[in-house]
């Protein structure tokens, strides 16, 4: 726990050193939300009928945004490879710099998400469903794309190629997240929405840790 904990320090404060990979994924939410009534319609019916699954499709994308740079710096500078043949347990490192993505990233977002929710005219009995389905979602969209940014870690341009192979498995997130939404600002019950993400982040967490340290062996060995 001693080392998570000092991993996790050591990653925050490298973010903390590059804000921009705390304020890109925040602006482009915010620029959504801005820039999406301004080309679609500014009614706020319809706005709040949208609101759902427009919110949750800019908070995807912008997780996506940045999941690019979780080893990228490490590996630029070697101390990817460094952690790969230290003593440390290497599942551990990438808890940590998945929950470092996550903290700066979709825990942020779900933080911001009320202030967007308010611009999409979404009813207030939906905000608390937003923010909690934001809260047990994202940390999957994390997991999930850490596996794309294990795999193309070494590639100059992975970006396009994280979003090939991450948009599929967002899906389900993706789905289950906006229904969360559309049933709270309805009024109807949500455990069954909750209940199906805790499931889906439970089962990434059992098994992606173990799919991005194999893919980080395979992408800095070859």
């Amino acid at each position: 726990m001693s080392f998570l904990l000092a991993a996790l320090k050591r990653d925050l404060l490298l973010v903390f050193r590059h804000r921009n990979d705390i304020i890109n994924p925040l602006a482009f939410f915010l620029m959504v939300a801005v820039l999406f009534p301004l080309g679609v319609s500014p009614d706020p019916t319809f706005l709040s009928e949208v609101a759902p699954g427009v919110i949750w499709v800019a908070a995807l994308l912008a997780c996506l945004l940045s999941v690019d740079g979780i080893f990228r710096t490490d590996y630029e500078d070697g101390s990817l490879e460094q952690m790969l043949v230290s003593s440390e347990s290497l599942l551990t490192l990438v808890l940590a710099k998945v929950l470092t993505h996550w903290l700066v990233s979709g825990f942020c977002l779900a933080i911001i998400s009320p202030l967007v929710a308010m611009m999409f005219f979404l009813p207030e009995q939906g905000y608390f469903a937003l923010i909690v389905s934001l809260l047990l979602g994202t940390p999957t969209l994390s997991l999930m794309g850490a596996i794309g940014a294990a795999l193309t870690v070494a590639l100059r341009k992975g970006g396009v190629l994280i979003s090939l192979l991450v948009l599929p498995l967002y899906i389900p997130v993706l789905i289950f997240g906006a229904g969360t939404v559309q049933a709270g600002a309805m009024g109807l019950p949500i455990q069954g929405y909750l209940a199906l993400l805790a499931a889906i982040l439970v089962l990434s967490l059992m098994l992606a840790p173990f799919a991005i340290s194999a893919a980080l062996k395979i992408s800095v060995r070859s």
